[in-house]
């Protein structure tokens, strides 16, 4: 099922999410699959739970969807449970990224290319892995909303002046998206 997207503006967006246990979990049904499903009817490669109203430290990613376009050479298709980011190292790189969250804004973003990362998978099973380049973008991007950190706050001063009049009408919800969104008015 297709969940609504809270956009930019939104009070759960700014949370720190909380962790959560196999139990709670397993009440959840099927939310790992619906945000998949979410994250690939609004065209993303990413999805954390605080963007679907849940302060809960879950997130999804999928690379393999660009992995040709892109050029990403181990691609992955995950659900990260109560992720806790270990080390993040290497060169810092630019790359424009954008936002569910934020409709039709993309900015560049300077992050490290490496990110060894430990988690749990749907089935609550404990993993340490070190992802880099793309992979680590989209993991590192996901975690952020995990600690209430938008990827605006990353921006360059005047980029993100350059974009307070679109973020304004994004707060207020006077924009056209192609997915639902719930805006705090």
């Amino acid at each position: 099922m297709q969940l609504t997207v809270y956009a930019y503006g939104h009070p759960v967006l700014k949370k720190i999410a909380l962790e959560i246990s196999r139990e709670e979990f397993n009440t959840l049904g099927s939310l790992v699959e619906d945000m998949f499903e979410t994250m690939y009817k609004t065209n993303g490669v990413g999805l954390a739970a605080p963007q679907i109203g849940q302060s809960i430290r879950i997130f999804v990613v999928d690379t393999v969807q660009v992995k040709d376009e892109l050029k990403i050479p181990n691609p992955i298709k995950k659900a990260f449970i109560n992720p806790v980011i270990i080390e993040e190292w290497g060169k810092l790189w630019s790359y424009e990224e954008g936002c569910l969250s934020f409709p039709d804004i993309n900015a560049s973003v300077e992050r490290p290319e490496n990110v060894r990362i430990k988690y749990f998978d749907e089935n609550f099973i404990e993993h340490v892995e070190v992802f880099n380049g793309f992979n680590a973008r989209v993991i590192q991007h996901e975690y952020d909303h995990l600690d209430g950190i938008l990827f605006v706050e990353k921006f360059k001063p005047l980029k993100r002046r350059l974009l307070d009049k679109r973020l304004e009408k994004i707060k207020k919800g006077e924009i056209q998206t192609k997915y639902p969104m719930k805006f705090q008015r």
